[in-house]
């Protein structure tokens, strides 16, 4: 194979926040967690001491509904219950307008209030506004005391406002129910003169219409009565009516059998069998002489006597007799039968006419003195209501002349209290501690959300899905300044050997460093990353093309008169013309030159190709430095003739949707990107790069300094060599 490919990230890795993920936050903003908890603390501290002190006093009473020493009216209120409606009403009542104005008059507090804040007297609604945020009331829990509190800098002027708020209550509830009963007798008297004259009204039209419709005192019953004297007669007739129908129904019916029988031809046996239990008992007898006078003429027969013999004569004329008696029997039973279902008939016929008279004499009176017992009960109900007033009337004038029970009773009037009861700085000040540890740190990992920069190498690999070659620290100086020993020059030496490992092919030899925006350390990167090859002994050109505002030439501390430009635009120039020495034997340098309108062109051109493939052939490294990615074309026109690119991105400088971009812009011109540098890191805060830290304070000795034997570290150069030579095994290998 032509060379180890590079592993890159194409999964994205599992994200779960750890318990150090928290306290990452927390140390990186540790700054602003403490200006706010200082904040808070100074501050609540301040308005502990600032604010003017707050004195309370109390005073407690019991609150009861209004009633009378005897109660006549509403006997069941003398002992009413505990009502929490009745005590949320009061609470209200204690703050309202009247209560409080009349506090404030009587005290003179419009004059007293304004005075304590240096101000001149204030109107009345001004003074209510400031004490009714002043006065609290409250329940004693389970009870019916309430509690009002005053609030003041004065603790006397507390204590004499909280009582007299308490008498002024107290006072407004004896003239509330003063007023109420004298209220309710008042308006019992005027009902009570209206019902009085109406009754009067009434009884006369009464006397009138008696006379009128002759109707006797003595039967002047009401229509109650009277309905209910019909109706007992209507409910006899009826009952008697039913009885009849059914005494007819039961006769007629068994007169209609007889005669069914009869007209069949049935044997009078059969007849007296059937109806053995509904006709008299001589009937049955009849019916069985005979059935015997039957059995005797069959016995002489079955004997042998003849027809003429005299028994079967004698039993013959018997049989005859009994017969014929028994037919005259029926007949009799039927006739009498007859006569006693005609005779129902004209019973029940005279029961209908008695019941349909009674009904009609009972609508006609009851039409007739409808009118009358209308107004009667009329009266009676006026004559009823005009007596409730009167009794009314008489229980509240005598509970009006009773004295009121105490309704209001003040058990502990308000003392002046010396301790005040605001500012507390032992709640104010642990709060505001509280407070500022919450708010600073949620505010610090609210910021945190909202930054979307780049925080770890899982968040670039993650999002650009490339795979990270180098992190560089914070606070990189010029490593050819701070020599080969200097402690940054390893984070280099560790980008250049994964560049190496990285690189596919062994000709590729061009590289620049790139960023999305400006101030990511892109041109710093490149200086010291081509200043480690060089100090590897690796023959390496540094070309500043950064032709919109070039900066390694005051790295260098070179002279930019003459360039890259000069170069491209004018043919006469040589290259080594306008290359320079640097103090490294091994790194040579050429400026940017004079700054030309557009860089687009020049950087296109052929004769920049040109140039790129003759200093491919003089140096093993050729480095580029180009301006960012966003904004400019330039970068964009070298990515996409360098045979290395490599991509810087600042911790927390920029969002990630922004690097993103720059990646995909190098991908697009056909920008080989081998890798991604992260710049600026934090290493003493960060524990994500903590294991860095090791190789950068890591202390290089000269070989002067080794003990006897060698046993000593390595120098950079035997490091630098051991790396190339396991790439050359590695590539020998595959």
């Amino acid at each position: 194979m032509d060379a180890v490919t590079t592993t890159t990230t194409t999964e994205t890795p599992e994200i779960k926040l750890h318990f150090l993920d928290y306290w990452r936050v927390i140390r990186l903003r540790k700054s602003l967690i403490l200006t706010v908890f200082l904040l808070c603390v100074i501050s609540s501290s301040v308005l502990t001491y600032w604010l003017p002190k707050q004195y309370s006093s109390t005073a407690r009473i019991e609150v009861q509904k209004d009633a009378p020493e005897v109660a006549l009216t509403v006997p069941g209120q003398v002992n009413p219950g505990w009502d929490p409606y009745f005590l949320t009403t009061q609470f209200r009542i204690i703050t309202s307008w009247g209560i409080l104005c009349q506090v404030i008059t009587n005290l003179n507090l419009t004059h007293v209030l304004a005075s304590q804040v240096d101000e001149p007297d204030w109107s009345l609604d001004q003074t209510y506004a400031f004490l009714s945020r002043k006065v609290a009331v409250d329940q004693t829990r389970g009870t019916s005391l309430i509690e009002i509190s005053v609030r003041n800098s004065n603790p006397d002027i507390a204590a004499t406002i909280a009582n007299k708020v308490a008498d002024t209550y107290k006072q407004y509830r004896l003239d509330l129910w003063q007023s109420t009963r004298q209220g309710g007798i008042d308006a019992l008297e005027s009902q009570l003169a209206v019902k009085q004259a109406a009754l009067t009204n009434l009884l006369a039209d009464l006397d009138d219409l008696r006379e009128q419709l002759q109707i006797p005192e003595l039967n002047d019953t009401g229509p109650m009565v009277n309905a209910t004297i019909y109706s007992e007669t209507i409910r006899a007739l009826e009952m008697r009516r039913i009885d009849a129908q059914m005494e007819y129904n039961d006769d007629n019916s068994l007169l209609a059998n007889l005669r069914g029988l009869r007209t069949n031809n049935l044997l009078p046996e059969a007849l007296a069998t059937a109806f053995r239990g509904q006709l008299d008992q001589d009937l049955f007898y009849k019916s069985q002489e005979v059935s015997r006078a039957k059995q005797t003429l069959s016995d002489v027969r079955e004997q042998g006597y003849g027809a003429n013999h005299p028994l079967s004569v004698s039993a013959l004329k018997a049989l005859e007799e009994a017969t014929n008696a028994y037919a005259v029997k029926i007949e009799g039973i039927l006739a009498g039968l007859e006569g006693r279902v005609e005779k129902d008939q004209r019973l029940l016929e005279t029961i209908v006419k008695e019941e349909d008279k009674a009904k009609a004499n009972s609508n006609a009176e009851a039409k007739r003195d409808r009118a009358y017992f209308i107004k009667k009960r009329n009266a009676e109900n006026i004559t009823r209501a005009v007596e409730d007033l009167q009794r009314r009337l008489m229980d509240e004038m005598v509970e009006a002349k009773q004295p009121l029970r105490n309704t209001v009773v003040v058990h502990d009037p308000a003392r002046p209290d010396k301790h005040p009861v605001s500012p507390k700085p032992m709640y104010i000040i642990p709060c505001g501690i509280l407070l500022g540890l919450f708010v600073g740190i949620g505010l610090a990992f609210f910021i945190e959300y909202l930054d979307t920069s780049v925080k770890t190498i899982d968040d670039v690999e993650r999002s650009l899905q490339a795979p990270v070659l180098g992190v560089i620290p914070q606070n990189v100086g010029n490593v050819m300044d701070e020599g080969p020993e200097s402690p940054h020059a390893e984070a280099y030496r560790v980008l250049r050997t994964n560049l190496l490992f990285s690189r596919k092919d062994d000709s590729w030899n061009t590289l620049t460093v790139l960023s999305g925006g400006a101030g990511e350390g892109k041109t710093t990167t490149l200086f010291n990353l081509a200043t480690v090859f060089a100090q590897n002994g690796q023959r390496v050109l540094l070309v500043d093309s950064d032709l919109r505002r070039p900066g390694l030439h005051r790295m260098l501390r070179a002279n930019n008169t003459s360039g890259l430009t000069d170069l491209l635009l004018n043919k006469q120039i040589a290259i080594d013309q306008v290359i320079q020495k640097t103090k490294l034997p091994t790194m040579d340098f050429i400026p940017s030159g004079k700054l030309p309108s557009s860089s687009m062109s020049i950087l296109g051109s052929t004769q920049m190709k040109d140039v790129i493939r003759e200093l491919k052939r003089r140096y093993e490294f050729i480095f580029f430095d180009s301006p960012p990615l966003l904004g400019v074309s330039d970068a964009s026109i070298l990515a996409s003739e360098m045979d290395m690119v490599l991509q810087v991105i600042q911790y927390r400088r920029y969002p990630q949707p922004m690097t993103l971009r720059a990646k995909q812009m190098i991908q697009k011109v056909g920008g080989n990107l081998l890798g991604l540098v992260l710049n600026n890191i934090n290493m003493s805060q960060d524990e994500n790069y903590y294991y860095y830290s090791g190789y950068y304070e890591y202390e290089y000795r000269s070989p002067k300094s080794e003990p006897p034997g060698g046993g000593g570290s390595p120098t950079v150069v035997q490091l630098s060599d051991a790396a190339k030579e396991a790439k050359i095994e590695i590539k020998q290998k595959y």
